[in-house]
Parts: C-alpha cells; sequence; structure tokens
C-alpha cells in the first residue's frame, strides 16, 4: 500500500517543510522531519503495518518537535516584552 512506499513519505515530508515556510513556530517541521525520517527507514527495507507506521511516524515527529524546541525556542528567563503600544498613535 502507500504507506509502504518509501518515496511517498520522502514527498509527504517534503511537503510538510514547505508548508512550514508559511507558517511560523516550528508547528510542521517536525512532522516533517518524522515523515523523511520514516521514509529512509523505509528505504532500507524495513516493512510496518499502517498502525507500526503512523505510530514510529508520531514518536519521531514528537522527538524532533522537543529538540526543535530545546534549540531554536525561547530561553529560560527570556520573554517578550513591548515598549509601546501600536494602538496609541
Amino acid at each position: 500500500m502507500i504507506w509502504e512506499i518509501w518515496w511517498a513519505w520522502l514527498a509527504f515530508g517534503l511537503g510538510l517543510a514547505i508548508l512550514e515556510v508559511f507558517t511560523s513556530g516550528f508547528i510542521f517541521l517536525g512532522f516533517a522531519i518524522g515523515a523523511v525520517a520514516l521514509g529512509i527507514v523505509l528505504a532500507f527495507g524495513v516493512v510496518f503495518t499502517l498502525a507500526w507506521a503512523l505510530v514510529v511516524f508520531a514518536v519521531i515527529s514528537v522527538i524532533a518537535w522537543v529538540a526543535l524546541r530545546q534549540v531554536f525556542g525561547v530561553r529560560k528567563g527570556q520573554f517578550k516584552t513591548f515598549e509601546r503600544d501600536i494602538n496609541e498613535d
């Protein structure tokens, strides 16, 4: 089926990475990394059922998302402050 084809997962990951360009906050980038990683695993010949493919995709995506938040997220003690209100002018 389609979830067993490695290039389909790579295409899905590429689509999510392109979608990330139009959003902010690393929302789709973790999912893109998960899809590409699963595509690479499938390219090596490992075969999953649909349920296991989705579990592996979800686990890798969560790990990638947490890693991205640790690397690029707001550091501890940092916060945004606003000096003026744009509606006051």
